[in-house]
């Protein structure tokens, strides 16, 4: 419908003498346009999020507890999906992208493109939080501050969490993954109800701040355990920066050895919360026939002046 949308526009355009014309560096490549937002809205949210941890930590206290880092990476959400939103749809992680192949909203072929996106911008986001917090900011290395120079994963002193999640000391590595299947689920079942179109969808241009809310939710509640990965894109990258900066391979042998955890758990969780949206309420929903009359008037209404351009915009539909 959108491509259908804009050849219209496009051809409009060309009836009325208007010359169309694109910037010398546009990219024609789909994937490639898509990739880069990716990569950009998950580098925005994950520098806003990593930024608002190494924040808390390194204060110690005195710039914000853990009620910043949840709002931190909520209104970080938020403006990713401001990013990349119309042009990628702003998965910025990869279980949501994996769940959206899985039902057919995504195609397959998508996925590697979405994935390696997600990891660069994760990385690049991690070094830059790691630059900043390290080298430059507050006008000293806050980091080495924080810790005498002593990067350590775990300790009182530990800055790896900065990075990537870590379970609470109390967490078996079977109740952590149990743990991160059900926030996964409940992410994607909310993200499923707010794009249904046909029951109580977000507000048209009210997404980023729906998704973001839905993201603060999560991490107020079901956040303590292991800190709300939820994204295997967003913990491995930093993980391996981590372990790449100076943190060594401690970063993957802490918690029991933690870090498959938050790579495989999430898509699980997040096929399954989606799996239950669809089956008790998406499929259920009644033709629009159903819902009055006047519904399916004003749809064909809205879509009858399409259809008397299409033969308009012939030659220049993609």
């Amino acid at each position: 419908m959108k491509d259908l949308v804009q050849s219209v526009e496009l051809g409009v355009a060309q009836r009325k003498g208007v010359k169309i014309t694109r910037p010398k560096v546009w990219l024609k490549n789909k994937l490639v346009r898509v990739g880069l937002a990716e990569s950009l809205c998950t580098y925005v949210m994950m520098v806003f999020g990593l930024g608002s941890v190494a924040q808390v930590v390194t204060g110690q206290g005195e710039f914000g507890q853990y009620l910043s880092i949840n709002l931190g990476f909520a209104l970080g959400v938020g403006m990713g999906v401001h990013v990349g939103g119309k042009v990628s749809g702003a998965h910025m992680n990869a279980a949501v992208s994996f769940t959206m192949c899985t039902f057919g909203r995504l195609a397959w072929k998508m996925l590697p493109v979405y994935v390696f996106a997600q990891l660069l911008g994760s990385f690049l986001a991690a070094g830059t939080i790691y630059a900043v917090y390290y080298v430059l900011f507050p006008y000293a290395e806050a980091i080495h501050d924080y810790c005498g120079g002593n990067l350590t994963v775990t300790g009182i002193k530990a800055t790896a969490g900065i990075f990537a999640t870590y379970p609470a000391p109390y967490l078996s590595l079977l109740a952590g993954f149990i743990d991160q299947v059900f926030g996964t689920a409940m992410l994607l079942l909310c993200l499923m109800a707010l794009s249904d179109q046909k029951n109580k969808p977000a507000a048209a241009g009210s997404e980023p701040v729906a998704v973001g809310l839905l993201v603060l939710l999560i991490g107020i509640s079901l956040g303590s355990n292991s800190g709300y990965a939820i994204n295997p894109t967003r913990d491995i990258a930093p993980r391996v920066f981590t372990a790449i900066a100076g943190w060594g391979t401690d970063v993957f042998r802490a918690g029991n050895g933690w870090w498959w955890v938050p790579l495989v758990a999430p898509p699980i969780g997040g096929v399954l919360g989606a799996g239950l949206y669809k089956a008790l309420v998406e499929l259920h929903h009644p033709p629009l026939s159903d819902q009055g009359g006047g519904l399916v008037e004003e749809l064909q209404e809205e879509t009858s002046p399409l259809e008397k351009q299409k033969n308009t915009c012939t030659n220049v539909c993609v």
